[in-house]
């Protein structure tokens, strides 16, 4: 496996500090989706890519098309990629450091003479979903999979400002998205990779720098369960008579949570969460028993299966504490993201080449969400390559560092440029 040459090492150094200069807020790195600083970063790497003798053109959602053409243009192309976009205040290598590796791939397989099989890179427009509430809209949009509904979404920030308006501002042919057309035939690629850092702690607890993803975790969200039961004075009631709201989700919150735990000892791949947990600050007090408790559960896994049964489970011990506190808890229809697993085929030559190029590395799922679960979906094989990061992902201490970098973009080349013959495509 051929590592990435010095002078591509030092580009990519600089990319990352150019990305940082321009787009720094005072805190973190800001690039609104569809937003003025999103298409610059674009821009810059166009820039660069033309620059080299790379092919560029941009679809109707404005996602951006780099090739390195093949002599051959029957094959399908094999394809990596990622996003520009970064959440409020975020950190500097969370999307971009895949967008890099990815040009420093074509880079070097330009250097190393023509090839058959075309080569593409695919920067991907807002796959934060911190801007208009949905991620993967670039991607979505690629395969027909953008829901039109989504283009009348106002701004988190900026609620006066719909996405179709943003999209239609950065040279989005909106119109085109709104019907649902293609913009990228699934067939037309052999494979997709796609290199991030990882946004948990598991590789810097274990101590590898580069992960392998097994899958992305789909998931399940009740964003607005609530447990009702009733108000009363917390030194007139006694436990007997008592409906209390708070208790009956906390009852829920530790049965599923002793649950998680079961099926984790069993093998099961699964992630729970109680993210919102309150009573209307408008009405508790420390002298009342609560009689409202508003939560919401967010529960993820790579088999739909459990996603499937955990709902079941939720729902069963939801009711049995209802009948005992004498509370209602309503979780509300689930919220659901499919599950998108990685090509195991791709998988098994990620191993090898990472045994053969002696990398240290671990197989794990992702449980944040990315582009290349869009392609999986889509009948693209695809695989994802991690790269160890300090200190999580969506806040300024993101903390990558270059050598560990280099390790997983090297892997990634090697994934894009043998992946179609792994595949069979």
């Amino acid at each position: 496996m051929d590592r990435i040459a010095p002078d591509l090492a030092d580009l990519a150094r600089r990319l990352f500090e150019e990305l940082r200069a321009a787009d720094h807020d005072g805190t973190g790195i800001t690039r609104e989706t569809y937003g003025l600083a999103e298409t610059a970063a674009m821009r810059r790497i166009e820039k660069l890519a033309q620059q080299a003798g790379l092919a560029t053109e941009w679809d109707a959602a404005a996602n951006l098309h780099i090739t390195l053409p093949g002599t051959d243009p029957a094959l399908p192309a094999a394809a990596c990629g990622s996003h520009l976009d970064s959440v409020p205040q975020g950190g500097n290598f969370d999307g971009a450091a895949g967008v890099i590796a990815g040009l420093l791939a074509l880079l070097g397989a330009q250097r190393a003479g023509p090839r058959a099989r075309s080569l593409k890179l695919l920067v991907l427009r807002g796959e934060e979903s911190a801007w208009f509430g949905r991620p993967y809209l670039g991607s979505s949009a690629l395969f027909g999979a953008f829901d039109p509904k989504w283009l009348d979404l106002p701004g988190l920030q900026d609620p006066e400002l719909k996405l179709r308006e943003a999209m239609a501002r950065e040279g989005a042919e909106v119109a085109v998205v709104e019907a649902r057309r293609p913009l990228l035939d699934p067939a037309s690629l052999s494979h997709f990779v796609e290199l991030h850092i990882e946004q948990g702690p598991v590789m810097v607890a274990r101590g590898v720098p580069v992960g392998l993803v097994s899958g992305i975790r789909g998931n399940f969200r009740h964003p607005a369960a609530r447990c009702v039961g009733e108000a009363a004075h917390s030194g007139a009631v006694p436990r007997w008579l008592r409906r209390d709201a708070v208790l009956g989700a906390a009852d829920l919150a530790m049965r599923l949570d002793a649950s998680w735990r079961t099926l984790l000892e069993r093998g099961e791949d699964l992630v729970m969460t109680f993210g919102i947990f309150t009573t209307d600050p408008r009405e508790h007090a420390m002298t009342r028993v609560p009689g409202e408790v508003r939560f919401s559960l967010e529960y993820r896994s790579e088999s739909e299966a459990t996603l499937a049964d955990f709902l079941e489970l939720a729902e069963s011990e939801a009711a049995e504490i209802a009948r005992e506190r004498r509370v209602r808890i309503e979780l509300g229809p689930a919220v659901r993201t499919p599950p998108a697993v990685m090509d195991k085929r791709l998988l098994a030559l990620a191993r090898r080449l990472c045994t053969e190029g002696q990398i240290p590395h671990e197989v794990l799922a992702s449980g944040a969400g990315h582009d290349a679960a869009i392609f999986a979906n889509a009948g693209v094989p695809a695989a994802m390559v991690f790269v160890r990061n300090e200190h999580g992902s969506h806040n300024p201490r993101e903390a990558m560092e270059m050598d560990d970098f280099l390790e997983g973009a090297a892997v990634l080349q090697a994934i894009l440029l043998h992946g179609a013959e792994a595949v069979g495509r």
